[in-house]
C-alpha cells in the first residue's frame, strides 16, 4: 500500500553524492524552489560557512542560516496552524510549494504531499514557509 501523503524526492541529490547525509534543508529548498540540488546546497554552505566556518551543509546547517537564504529568495515563514487536541503536520499545510520545519527537521509538501528521502509526514510541523508570503 502507497502512502499518498509522502513520495520519495531526494531534490536531485543523487545526480551529485552517493550515501545519505543530514541535508534536509538543501532538498527541501531545491525540491520547493525548484532549483538544481547543488546551486542550493553551494548557497546553504555559504551561509553556514559564515556564522561556523564549517565548509559544508552535508550535516545540516543553523535554522538562522536556511531563514536568511530562504528570505534571499522572496520567501514567507508562517507559524503552523493551531488545532484543538492535536498538533499541524505537513497535510495541514496550504496547497501549493511549502517547506515546513519539524523538529531538526525540513521537509518539501507539494499540495499537502511531503517530498522528501523519507516519510515524515507523521512529524509535527512547527512553521512553514511560502513563496512571497502566499498561502494557498
Amino acid at each position: 500500500m502507497t502512502n499518498s501523503k509522502y513520495i520519495f524526492n531526494d531534490g536531485g541529490r543523487s545526480a551529485y553524492f552517493k550515501g545519505t547525509a543530514g541535508d534536509c534543508a538543501t532538498r527541501a529548498m531545491a525540491i520547493s524552489l525548484e532549483l538544481d540540488y547543488k546551486d542550493c546546497y553551494q548557497e546553504l554552505a555559504q551561509a553556514h560557512r559564515s556564522r561556523t566556518g564549517k565548509k559544508t551543509a552535508r550535516d545540516g546547517i543553523y535554522k538562522e542560516d536556511f531563514n536568511e537564504v530562504m528570505k534571499r529568495h522572496g520567501w514567507v515563514w508562517h507559524s503552523a496552524p493551531k488545532f484543538h487536541g492535536r498538533k499541524a503536520r505537513a497535510t495541514d499545510m496550504p496547497t501549493g510549494r511549502v517547506i515546513v520545519q519539524m523538529a531538526r527537521h525540513y521537509a518539501a509538501v507539494i499540495n499537502g504531499v511531503v517530498n522528501d528521502s523519507w516519510d515524515s509526514s507523521e512529524k509535527m510541523v512547527y512553521g512553514y514557509w511560502t513563496i512571497h508570503g502566499r498561502i494557498g
